[in-house]
């Protein structure tokens, strides 16, 4: 289960905050894991939703090989949005985390034995894996899809953040801050998104995301 300061009934104040993920993708997981390192050492909350690459890039050109990762990748967000209205939003973020350790920490593919193995992980019935292969759910993934995306705009993609009111795209890291660093991060991140008239700071990417490594 997620932990956060929230979590005490003596922190009053609790600043809250929605995460927008799709499963596949390698930076929405490492941004999500910097997130967790917030939780330790600010006031705050966090609820995880939905968003889905799969959708994102609907009748756009992309490379046969990505369109192939496109077709593969409504299968995590179909499980997600399944676990999530049968059993509520608050199993999202511990299978979030069952299904990345998996694919981006441990490097496997998403395929029927780990989403059978994720959602026993967190105590999930093993036949929501089921939901990978139909599109029962869809209209669910495109509802959360649209509600973290419309306000930020389709020239993005994922981790979308929500805070006071204000959506941004990012940010896009490839290590995971940790500590007091992951909070001063946020604090930056805040102060920039607030800023109605600010819309991008960007450099070239020098790395993949690498979970596994602690910043320089």
């Amino acid at each position: 289960m997620q932990k956060s300061p929230a979590d005490s009934p003596d922190i009053v104040n609790i600043e809250t905050a929605d995460f927008w993920f799709d499963p596949v993708c390698p930076f929405a997981w490492v941004t999500s894991r910097w997130m967790v390192e917030v939780l330790a050492v600010r006031r705050l909350a966090v609820t995880w939703h939905v968003m889905s690459l799969s959708v994102l890039n609907e009748g756009r050109e992309v490379s046969s090989d990505y369109r192939k990762r496109m077709n593969e990748g409504w299968g995590p967000v179909r499980i997600c949005i399944a676990a999530e209205q049968k059993f509520g939003n608050e199993v999202l973020f511990d299978l979030y985390t069952a299904l990345g350790t998996r694919h981006h920490d441990d490097g496997r593919p998403y395929d029927h034995e780990l989403y059978v193995e994720a959602l026993e992980s967190v105590d999930l019935p093993a036949e929501l894996a089921d939901a990978a292969y139909s599109t029962e759910y869809d209209e669910a993934v495109r509802a959360s899809h649209h509600e973290g995306m419309d306000p930020v705009g389709y020239e993005v993609g994922t981790p979308v953040i929500r805070v006071h009111g204000y959506s941004f795209f990012g940010p896009v890291i490839t290590r995971i801050p940790r500590g007091e660093l992951a909070g001063r991060i946020w604090d930056g991140t805040k102060q920039l998104a607030s800023y109605p008239y600010f819309f991008e700071l960007k450099r070239t990417r020098t790395e993949r995301p690498r979970a596994d490594l602690p910043p320089e």
